[in-house]
């Protein structure tokens, strides 16, 4: 995922690797994720990977590193490249996160993704409620028209339900909830996937009304009010992710 909304647009498509680097990055850093390598493997020498992706071994070693820089690998001498463990993994990356959408997902996995936004998300709605700008309300009730008019839309609706997020985000000035975009975005893209493989309105008219409840109580000052209305979205996401799994 190379920019916010790409997960979330890749889910009406698999979205292609721009070049050979980039593939080799993918496949490997999915195959991690997933569990086609295991945690503490040693991945396959360096002549079966170049042959399986036609690549050079600059193109390859280059990959590696760029996962190791991400705490998937980890290399070591005369052993060769490993699986790193799950405690070292990047989960702030927004690719290592990217990666999870197609994974077996754990339990565990899936409410810590939930609790960080549970953590932090309210918060900012409420700071955002206590000193919102006029250009920042007049962007988050364009968003919800979009949410409005994107009914039809699924990936258009998910879209604007995500950027409707950021805006909130960027409007608390807090550089720890900007981080939090690949996060919030891996949540929208669970539960929208869902959403994909069964369409349901009546799910889609609720996720507008409480994003309409939440851009309205910040609009009018409600630091209480945007907290909890927060909380009920994540809670909503949560709830739709767990019942497609």
């Amino acid at each position: 995922m190379s920019e916010p909304g790409s997960l979330l647009r890749s889910l009406s498509g698999r979205l292609t690797a721009r070049n050979y680097h980039s593939h080799v990055i993918n496949e490997i850093g999915a195959g991690v994720i997933s569990g086609r390598y295991p945690v503490g493997t040693t991945l396959p020498n360096d002549a079966k990977f170049m042959e399986e992706f036609e690549v050079s071994r600059t193109v390859l070693r280059e990959a590696l590193k760029t996962l190791e820089a991400k705490g998937l690998l980890e290399a070591r001498p005369k052993v060769g490249t490993k699986v790193a463990k799950k405690s070292r993994w990047n989960l702030y990356d927004p690719q290592v996160l990217a990666w999870h959408l197609e994974a077996p997902l754990d339990p565990e996995f899936l409410s810590g993704l939930h609790e960080v936004r549970r953590s932090m998300e309210p918060q900012a709605a409420a700071e955002v409620a206590r000193r919102r700008t006029a250009d920042q309300i007049r962007l988050m009730l364009y968003w919800i028209h979009q949410m409005e008019t994107s009914l039809g839309s699924l990936q258009n609706f998910a879209l604007a339900d995500f950027e409707l997020h950021r805006i909130i985000a960027d409007a608390a000035h807090n550089p720890f909830v900007r981080a939090l975009y690949g996060v919030i975005e891996l949540a929208h893209a669970l539960a929208y996937k869902a959403l994909m493989t069964a369409p349901d309105a009546c799910v889609l008219d609720a996720i507008l009304d409480k994003h309409r409840l939440l851009v309205n109580r910040i609009e009018y000052g409600d630091e209480a009010g945007a907290r909890n209305a927060m909380l009920e979205t994540i809670e909503h996401d949560r709830m739709v992710a767990e019942w497609s799994g």
